[in-house]
This record gives C-alpha cells, sequence and structure tokens, in this order.
C-alpha cells in the first residue's frame, strides 16, 4: 500500500469544505456534491495501490464529482503519470507555458454550495490565466469564461464565498483586497478576505450582492489603481453594507506587504470610513 498521499489530500479537501463524512466498511462516504445530494453516503472513496478511487452511485462515476472539487482523474494519483506530449500536466499547466511560463498559484472560485465555478490560475511573469471546468476537454477545463461571441458563460462571484457567507451569518468583518495574494495573506492572520477575479476595476454590483448587512474592512492597494478600486467598492457597498472602512498598508503596497513587514491586523492604517457603524465617533466628526 502506498503512502496515500492522493487519498489524504482528498479527505483534507472534504473536511476543510465541512461536508459530512464517515468511514464504512474501509471507505470514506461522503455527500453527492456534484449533484445537491443530501445523502451522507452517495460517494464512495477509497484507498487503491496507485492512489485513490471515486465513485458516485448516483452519477455512476466520478467525473461529475472531480469536477466540482477542482480535480481532474491525474489528482487521483499518489504520483503523476506519464502523460503524452498533447495533454497537458492539469495540476500545474498554463496556456502561457509555451512561453516558458511556469505556473505559481491556483485560486478556485466557489458557489454558495461549494461548486467549482471557475478558477484563476497565475505563473511566474505575473500573468493570470480564467478558466471554468469542461469535462469534455481532456485537462477538464476551459481557458475562457466566455462563448465565442463574448457573452459570459459563469457566474460572478467573490473568491472564498462560502466562507465568507458563514462569516457573514457569524457577524465576523470582511475584508475585502484587490487580488487572491493579497486575500490568502489576511486569511492566514486569521482574517476572512474576498475579492474579485481580474484584479482592479473588475468589482461589480454581483459581488456587492453578497455583502448586504455586513461589516466591511477594505485595504487599498498604495498606488491610484487601488485608490479607484477601493472607491469603485465603497460606492457599491452603500446602503447595502452595515459598516464599510478602508485602510491602506502600513510598510508597503498591499496587505501581503504589511504582513511581510510584521504588522498586525490592527496596525492598517485608516483612510478612511465612508459607511461607517451606526454610533462609531465617526459619526459625530
Amino acid at each position: 500500500m502506498t503512502d496515500a498521499i492522493a487519498y489524504n489530500r482528498l479527505a483534507d479537501l472534504i473536511s476543510s469544505r465541512g461536508e459530512p463524512a464517515r468511514y464504512q466498511g474501509g471507505v470514506l462516504r461522503t455527500r453527492g456534491i456534484c449533484h445537491d445530494g443530501d445523502a451522507p453516503d452517495t460517494v464512495a472513496i477509497k484507498r487503491t495501490a496507485e492512489g485513490v478511487a471515486v465513485y458516485c452511485h448516483k452519477c455512476l462515476g466520478n467525473e461529475d464529482f472531480l469536477t466540482e472539487i477542482g480535480w481532474t482523474l491525474a489528482d487521483l494519483f499518489d504520483r503523476p503519470l506519464e502523460r503524452n506530449d498533447d495533454r497537458p500536466a492539469d495540476d500545474t499547466w498554463i496556456p502561457c507555458q509555451r512561453h516558458g511560463h511556469k505556473r505559481v498559484a491556483q485560486y478556485i472560485y466557489r458557489d454558495a454550495n461549494g461548486r467549482t465555478v471557475h478558477g484563476v490560475t497565475r505563473c511566474d511573469a505575473k500573468d493570470f490565466a480564467q478558466w471554468r471546468p469542461d469535462p469534455t476537454t481532456k485537462s477538464g477545463r476551459r481557458w475562457s469564461l466566455n462563448d465565442e461571441h463574448g457573452n459570459r458563460l459563469v457566474p460572478l462571484v467573490p473568491y472564498r464565498l462560502p466562507e465568507l457567507l458563514a462569516a457573514k451569518e457569524a457577524d465576523r468583518v470582511i475584508w475585502i483586497a484587490e487580488g487572491e495574494k493579497d486575500v490568502h495573506a489576511l486569511v492566514d492572520h486569521g482574517l476572512v478576505a474576498t475579492c474579485n477575479a481580474g484584479g482592479s476595476g473588475k468589482w461589480t454590483a454581483e459581488h456587492a450582492q453578497y455583502l448586504e448587512g455586513a461589516d466591511v474592512t477594505i485595504v487599498a492597494d498604495r498606488d491610484a489603481k487601488g485608490r479607484e478600486h477601493a472607491t469603485a467598492v465603497v460606492e457599491s457597498l452603500r446602503n447595502l453594507a452595515h459598516s464599510v472602512y478602508v485602510v491602506q498598508a502600513r510598510t508597503g503596497k498591499d496587505a501581503a506587504d504589511h504582513f511581510a513587514a510584521g504588522h498586525t491586523d490592527s496596525e492598517f492604517n485608516q483612510v478612511w470610513a465612508p459607511v461607517p457603524c451606526p454610533g462609531d465617533p465617526a459619526v459625530t466628526q
């Protein structure tokens, strides 16, 4: 038997998403998230000699389940499979690889039920490629969010939407950064954070709707585009959020720089309180 690398990765992923799971007869069973199933044992997950096997008893396979969690068949093996040259390595390939670029990060955007809506892959040249799940392709992805006429095929959702909604329910402050890297810097320091795909200028009312009644702190990048982006986010949240504050890094340009310099979340510089909480001293200033 192997070290169960793929099996453990999958079990950890299911646990991190809050999905119910139980062991029965040497098999890990969980809910059929590939079809919004309520039964807690629709999907069977079992260790194999080479990795892990997944089978949904309603879908009669594993393709839809893997799509929902952002995996491909290659992820089911403890060691990378040898591939033909015409099939990209699904976990590292990016369109600009032909120019010598390498993938350095991948961000999965999920809907309120935790299903994969689309992904963003970042390379070492700081290019960002967006994709949507497509089981009909060899990679399980289609590297465009639009059809041939430019019509968007996937909904606009904030990054880490399930975590955002849980935080709003728990009356926690939700932080908005300009990009995914800064979101993870905030999350790594115990905060709940989100952003939109595509960076500055791409936040819309569709993103803002999920923050109705929430307490929000926006981390504005320390440049002109950062200020413009923060202002646009503020305007989208007026008469919607409970409170909105805008802060900047004490050191450097963004949240990642701020924490890298050793500062804490309480040491951001507050630059604007356009929608303060009722009773906040800023209201009377």
